[in-house]
């Protein structure tokens, strides 16, 4: 029986290496750990999520992908200064550490400290592969229909997503916009409340 392809409600398995613009391997999920998602629910960049329509399971495809279609352009409202005293043990921050801050409606936002200042840190929320051409090598494994509780889920945390974009959520734009025009904490509130990230 020939293995269907990836389309709206499949299931996919596979896995990647993915590159920056340099041509440096920044991430990647080995066969042994592959990546499982359901098509056509914003689960992956959109870029990848188009190129992958159509394959099937044994096929490989190298897919480039521009920044607009991967993980956004750079949102230079996404680097802003934070008060040493938001930041646990500040003494031991050092530049390019990475930590998770919990936003104004309490969402998880990724921060990545770029420069150290007399009184704070410069910290970056954009992603960062933000603004680059990035290309994938993928190798699909499986491909399946998806059960109908799989499509509800999926169907689920994508409106539970739109609703958080629009409502200022959890929308990468929405906060950058957020941070660079005044801070909460300017109001009596921190920041951000910090968190390492693990390595």
């Amino acid at each position: 029986m020939e293995s269907l392809p990836i389309a709206t409600d499949t299931v996919v398995t596979l896995s990647y290496v993915l590159f920056n613009e340099k041509g440096e391997a920044v991430d990647q999920a080995p066969a042994a750990e592959p990546l499982i998602y359901v098509h056509g629910y914003a689960q992956i960049v959109p870029g990848l999520e188009r190129a992958l329509e159509g394959l099937r399971a044994g096929e490989q495809r190298e897919i480039t992908v521009a920044p607009e279609d991967a993980f956004g352009e750079r949102e230079d409202s996404g680097i802003f200064e934070v008060d040493k005293a938001d930041f646990p043990d500040a003494g031991e921050v050092e530049v390019g550490d990475e930590f998770v801050a919990q936003g104004p409606d309490g969402e998880p936002v990724a921060l990545r400290v770029v420069d150290i200042l007399p009184d704070g840190f410069r910290v970056d929320t954009n992603h960062p592969l933000a603004g680059q051409k990035v290309r994938f090598q993928v190798q699909v494994s499986d491909v399946r229909a998806a059960s109908e509780e799989e499509i509800a889920q999926a169907q689920a945390e994508l409106e539970e997503r739109i609703e958080e974009s629009e409502s200022g959520g959890c929308c990468d734009h929405d906060h950058d916009h957020d941070h660079g025009h005044s801070h909460d904490h300017e109001h009596g509130e921190p920041l951000v409340t910090l968190s390492k990230k693990s390595s």
